[in-house]
């Protein structure tokens, strides 16, 4: 694998430890500002949505541009949303400092996981997506847990400072290990990649990404009181078991893009079936300590088998708008952790009990597969059979048998 991979995986770390440490940090910074802690709460949505405003926005308008110079340019707009979110005087400015600091992880992800594919052989494709997205999971282990710390004891302020330096090492590791792109874009690109997203496969693809991942949403937004009620665990252990799930979702990661290169589909499918078994089965596995640390790790490994695939998938569905798509998918991802922390309240408000979020999540993964086995039927039916050949010529049959009959 090529050591460029290094730096989008640095970029990477940089963006998922700024997405998931604000979880941390809320009542820090409600009680600095002055705000409750549901206002407070609006600079976790501020920032999705710029993932999803900025992810579409952005890859199409960075489509004639080189890829390595893309890659920085939005990774300096992530270092300077963080700075601006370390010196917001109110909580008006750092809602807008925390949108702007979204805006750039979408196009990142998607510029990124095109720019890996194109650096390794076909077969590698799957694998060098899933090193890419190492950096993210790799945030949820050692990188929000460190940077929550450094908040506590230092300010939340500093928190933001130090993710600022991560992503200037992101820049000198992006300029130093990317390789220059000298192709000139063709003048129609824009054009053509908004007119890829047109295909139905497409959004098939991008539909499985958010019934998946809101499905583990629902569940990992609820994952506290489900430890801390039922399981019996104590407050002060639940940093410890969010860190098995990263450990869980960086195994799941890497494993998906293994078995992702030997068959996409079929990692897709045994990813998406295995998350649905394994919420399904969380009300029985929450009732001890032991067994819920391990449908904790089990979550997020079968959550992000599914990752490296899911993304390959959307890539190859719009071919020709590769960026476009691969950021989009970004946004369904985001679109995704909104919509199913939403779907868990519902069912926790409707009385169902504390593992209920769960059990919506399972409903909605079992979606997902429904949503991937119609894109299947879908590829099965407009796939040419193969031995036959389409013919343009006046006169001769638009297809006819390999051996001429």
């Amino acid at each position: 694998m090529p050591l460029a991979l290094l730096a989008l995986a640095v970029g990477a770390f940089g963006i998922g430890t700024t997405e998931f440490v604000m979880m941390g940090l809320l009542p820090d910074v409600a009680d600095d500002l002055g705000v409750s802690l549901p206002g407070a709460g609006h600079l976790v949505s501020a920032y999705a949505l710029g993932v999803v405003v900025g992810a579409p926005l952005l890859a199409a308008a960075t489509a004639r541009t080189a890829r390595r110079t893309v890659l920085i340019a939005l990774m300096a707009l992530f270092v300077a949303g963080n700075v601006l979110s370390a010196f917001a005087p109110d909580h008006t400015w750092l809602l807008a400092a925390r949108f702007l600091s979204g805006l750039p992880h979408g196009a990142f992800f998607g510029v990124g996981a095109v720019v890996a594919t194109t650096m390794v052989a076909p077969e590698r494709k799957a694998r060098s997506v899933s090193l890419m997205f190492l950096g993210l999971t790799t945030a949820n282990v050692a990188g929000v847990p460190v940077a929550t710390l450094m908040g506590q004891n230092f300010g939340w302020r500093a928190t933001f400072l130090g993710v600022s330096a991560i992503g200037l090492a992101a820049i000198a590791s992006l300029a130093l290990l990317i390789p220059r792109d000298h192709t000139p874009a063709p003048r129609s690109a824009l054009r053509g990649e908004l007119a890829a997203l047109r295909s139905l496969p497409v959004w098939l693809a991008l539909g499985t990404t958010v019934a998946g991942f809101g499905a583990l949403f629902a569940a990992y937004s609820y994952i506290t009181p489900m430890l801390t009620g039922p399981a019996g665990y104590a407050g002060t252990s639940v940093t410890l078991l969010l860190a098995l799930f990263g450990v869980g979702a960086t195994a799941g990661n890497l494993l998906g893009g293994r078995l992702a290169d030997h068959s996409l589909r079929g990692t897709l499918f045994g990813g998406l079936v295995s998350l649905t078994a394994i919420l399904a089965l969380f009300p029985l596995l929450m009732r001890t300590e032991v067994s819920a640390a391990l449908a904790v790790t089990a979550l997020g490994t079968a959550a992000f088998v599914t990752g490296s695939p899911l993304q390959l998938m959307v890539m190859e569905k719009a071919a020709a708008a590769p960026s476009l798509a691969s950021s989009a998918n970004q946004a369904a991802f985001n679109l995704a952790n909104a919509g199913g922390a939403w779907i868990g309240g519902l069912a926790l408000s409707a009385g169902f009990g504390t593992t209920s979020p769960a059990l919506a999540g399972a409903l909605l993964s079992a979606f997902g597969v429904g949503v991937a086995a119609v894109a299947y039927a879908v590829d099965r039916r407009v796939t040419p059979v193969a031995g036959r050949e389409r013919v343009v010529a006046g006169g001769v049959p638009r297809q006819h048998e390999a051996s001429g009959v």
